[in-house]
């Protein structure tokens, strides 16, 4: 189950990083001024697939449902890669194409955790969940080597059907995780999770704790959104080949992989079990309001570049894997609707707000990057508060689960 579940995050996001170095690339080709109108899109599109996915998961057990997802985003792949060769570098495809991958990757990714925290216990998340992380990093890693490898000979376009391929084959590693009698012998009689399409909603609105997890996923990409927005107008502005840039974004996720399954392999599985869900889940915090205070000193563009491609790894190695034990400890219609809920339109919302305050700030007042490094870290410190809160509830409600069992 272990080598199954590794390969299927492998795959999955091998699948996502062929399309990411594209996507990034696209919000130039659509016009980086109006990248604050894009990111609100994203955010409106998730307000209208949450339900729609709340009413799938309601309807269909997830040996259903889950597959379902995965080959509804392979035939969107075919689609834009017709759109593309038929219209190349169309602004308007290109735009479409950047909301849609802004769904594309919260959705699956969310879906395997989901899953993952379906099948495996909060003891087991703790130890397993940094290996099986580890190979979503070689998939991130080996995603950006093909991007930036293909982009050229093949033309960009072409990486589509890569994806495509890549997305496909996870769907041999779902298959072989649903059939294992050892994780599903109570799914012997597949039933639907139930419960209402705007659970997901509801469930977050009652409870403190999806709460926090909402609050935590807000912020952290309310101060992601920060530093890929002032990246994108440096490297506009810096490099203006269409394959170069693309070559570009795709060799610094190729580092972040690197960083990611190094850490993954060598620190998460090893010492979350030891220092707790609440030091893993606090370090990204914590290291970015250090990285958002230094750029107040210092801010240069390079260094900007650097902070944000050392957050992202450090955010994959540690607080990513964390962040999935949180739902380890909740009912199974929680892992799947109020994390959708969490994922995606907690995680857009906070790119929207972000997208119209940088805006303002920076089209609308012209404040420079150590301004806007100094909201940025005004958002890190209450982040920092909502991560100590979430570790310890959720040892406490291990704790409680661990007595109940015995």
């Amino acid at each position: 189950a272990l080598f199954w579940s590794f390969a299927y995050f492998f795959c999955l996001l091998t699948a996502y990083y062929i399309l990411r170095p594209l996507r990034d690339e696209m919000s130039i080709v659509g016009g980086t001024r109006n990248l604050h109108w894009l990111l609100t899109g994203n955010f409106a599109l998730m307000l209208l697939a949450v339900p729609l996915f709340g009413w799938v998961v309601a309807k269909f057990p997830r040996r259903t449902f889950i597959p379902l997802v995965y080959r509804f985003f392979i035939l969107n792949i075919l689609i834009f890669f017709a759109l593309m060769t038929f219209k190349e570098n169309d602004p308007w495809i290109a735009r479409a194409f950047f909301l849609w991958v802004g769904v594309f990757n919260l959705y699956i990714v969310s879906v395997f955790w989901g899953f993952m925290a379906d099948i495996f216990k909060s003891e087991q998340g703790k130890r397993l969940f940094g290996f099986i992380s580890a190979g979503g990093s070689a998939g991130a890693l080996l995603g950006p080597i093909i991007a930036r490898t293909l982009a050229e000979p093949l033309g960009p376009v072409n990486l589509l059907l890569l994806s495509a391929v890549f997305l496909e084959l996870t769907q041999v590693c779902f298959r072989a995780l649903i059939n294992d009698p050892a994780l599903t012998k109570a799914d012997h009689k597949p039933k639907p999770i139930g419960g209402s399409i705007f659970a997901g909603f509801s469930a977050v609105a009652r409870s403190p704790y999806l709460l926090g997890i909402c609050v935590y996923m807000f912020l952290y990409t309310s101060t992601s959104t920060f530093l890929w927005l002032q990246q994108i107008n440096i490297i506009d502005a810096n490099v203006k080949a269409q394959v170069a840039r693309i070559e570009i974004f795709a060799s610094l996720d190729m580092i972040v992989g690197a960083l990611t399954i190094l850490a993954q392999l060598f620190v998460t599985g090893r010492f979350m079990p030891k220092l707790g869900v609440g030091v893993f889940i606090a370090a990204v915090p914590v290291f970015t309001l250090a990285g958002f205070l230094a750029l107040i000193i210092a801010p240069h563009g390079i260094f900007l570049i650097l902070f944000n491609t050392l957050r992202r790894a450090a955010n994959f190695a540690l607080s990513k894997p964390a962040r999935e034990v949180l739902y380890t400890v909740v009912t199974p219609e929680q892992k799947f609707k109020p994390k959708v809920f969490n994922d995606t339109v907690a995680y857009r919302g906070g790119d929207a707000v972000t997208g119209w305050v940088h805006a303002g700030l920076d089209h609308g007042l012209g404040f420079e990057l150590p301004a806007l490094a100094g909201v940025a870290a005004a958002y890190s410190a209450v982040w920092i508060g909502t991560s100590v809160y979430l570790g310890r509830k959720q040892e406490q409600m291990a704790a409680g689960e661990n007595h109940e069992r015995t």
